[in-house]
């Protein structure tokens, strides 16, 4: 079993394959095995599974799971011989390309990263094949400009901390989170006119966030030349003095009532669970309150609703049963998305020239909308 890359919605059904009887070997980057651990024990958390049943299963994934280098062809079994390259999604994501005896070639894309994301390289080209099995999941849409992001979230910041109040930042603990760290970090260096001048604590509240940073903090090899290069220089792009883990259940219950001005980042990225819940609970009441929202928010998800409360003054959401009025302020900053859009996708595909694309991971809109411009460019 192949995985391109550590996300939840990608790994998340390896322990029902291993309790279905599994025993294969589970092949992905170094990248990717470091963080499997992390992610599969956080899920496991939420399952019915008895504990030694998770720690039983969790040692036979250990067991099987194999981490490679990119760029490094390797014998699959006779015949087949399979590479990874940079896929620039998340640390450690990869595609995986196929080489048949024969000559035959498939490319599998995984999910494709956007470029001029914190911390990561852009996407490897693979060399031309005959099959590319891609993802579509930005396949009908572009993004918007994503040089000069750490700079609009630091104008947004500046207003919303006006007021010494708290920003509340529903996201992803792996990922999204050590985005916005490394995005913080820049504007806290004081280089730039939308700068944080005053040194404003800034709350990780996310303990399954927090493994993750530390994860990306080791893996060095995996950074992109700007974080390198900012690390070289004495500035870990990942962490500065006035950035504070909340691990502690306890610490979550006091940073509750943490008067601010604060910025806090909390999972989970949709306001499903986790600990922004509370936060939510004690702050979206409050005008003084900023909620930034930094990813795609799931239609029937807390963060959906909030969300479709700006336009609405007067409006309410109920969180775990219970009605709230939407007092605080609500913002939506685009850009964030770890996924190629539609034009990176068809650069990609092109400077690939595979003999057939087929497409996947993506919604039957944005399947069609991405399959009109390949044939056009084909």
């Amino acid at each position: 079993m192949f995985l391109t890359h550590a996300h939840i919605d990608h790994i998340g059904r390896v322990p029902e394959l291993i309790q279905e009887g599994f025993r294969g070997e589970i092949l992905c980057t170094h990248g990717t095995k470091a963080l499997i651990g992390p992610m599969l024990e956080d899920a496991l958390e939420f399952t019915a599974y008895h504990q030694d049943k998770k720690e039983k299963i969790m040692s036979d994934i250990e067991d099987m799971t194999w981490g490679f280098e990119y760029g490094e062809s390797f014998n699959l079994r006779k015949g087949i011989r399979f590479s990874m390259g940079r896929a620039g999604h998340i640390l450690g994501s990869c595609w995986i390309r196929f080489d048949m005896d024969g000559g035959s070639s498939i490319v599998f894309s995984g999910d494709l990263g956007a470029k001029h994301t914190p911390i990561l390289p852009a996407p490897d080209v693979p060399e031309p094949c005959d099959l590319l099995v891609m993802e579509s999941t930005y396949g009908d849409r572009n993004h918007e400009d994503r040089t000069m992001r750490w700079q609009r979230l630091g104008e947004v910041l500046f207003k919303a901390l006006a007021d010494n109040g708290k920003v509340l930042i529903p996201a992803f603990a792996l990922g999204r989170t050590q985005e916005l760290i490394y995005e913080m970090d820049r504007l806290f260096s004081g280089h730039h006119k939308t700068s944080l001048k005053s040194k404003i604590p800034v709350f990780i509240d996310s303990p399954l966030g927090l493994k993750i940073t530390k994860i990306y903090s080791k893996l060095t090899e995996y950074w992109d030349k700007e974080a390198i290069g900012l690390l070289q220089k004495g500035d870990h792009p990942i962490d500065f003095n006035h950035l504070y883990s909340v691990e502690r259940h306890t610490d979550h219950l006091k940073l509750l009532e943490y008067p601010g001005p604060a910025i806090i980042v909390a999972g989970s990225g949709m306001c499903a669970g986790g600990r922004i819940i509370e936060h939510l609970k004690h702050g979206i009441g409050n005008p003084k309150t900023d909620i930034f929202f930094v990813g795609y928010q799931a239609r029937g998800t807390l963060g959906r609703r909030i969300i479709e409360c700006i336009s609405d003054k007067d409006s309410q959401v109920i969180i775990a049963e219970k009605s709230y009025p939407v007092r605080a302020a609500v913002y939506r900053l685009t850009g964030y998305s770890a996924h190629a859009d539609q034009q990176e996708l068809l650069a990609w595909a092109k400077a690939i020239r595979p003999g057939h694309i087929k497409l996947v991971h993506g919604e039957p809109m944005a399947q069609k909308a991405l399959k009109t411009k390949i044939s056009l460019m084909q």
